[in-house]
């Protein structure tokens, strides 16, 4: 659908799987950078049950960090398991109900943006 869109105007365009972490490793959908989103309620398991998109990842941005002290979540242990599949994507903790590494995540896309 993006050929519909007039885009000499946009900065960035996001491409939004809605779903699973399976379905979007598996095509190439033309992006210029693969960011996975893993929330702590979600568990840090995704990693393992879903390595194909970790894999792939350019970003991987643990979401909902406020909600660390209700769950079993060590964000140490996800930056591990990430890099062990993929030493070079980064790994942002962000929350963005109190705007915890939100300026972060920003400073990301710019820094891409600018060198892509």
């Amino acid at each position: 659908g993006l050929h519909h869109i007039d885009t000499k105007n946009l900065d960035l365009v996001f491409i939004e799987n809605v779903g699973n972490l399976v379905c979007p490793a598996a095509f190439d959908v033309g992006a210029h950078l693969n960011v996975v989103l893993l929330s702590v309620p979600e568990g840090s398991d995704k990693i393992a049950k879903y390595p194909v998109i970790f894999r792939r990842a350019d970003c991987v941005v643990i979401t909902k960090t406020a909600l660390l002290p209700h769950f079993d979540f060590d964000i140490q242990e996800v930056v591990r398991e990430v890099h062990k599949l993929n030493p070079k994507a980064d790994v942002i903790a962000l929350d963005s109900k109190s705007g915890e590494g939100v300026e972060k995540w920003l400073k990301f896309l710019q820094y891409k943006k600018e060198f892509r």
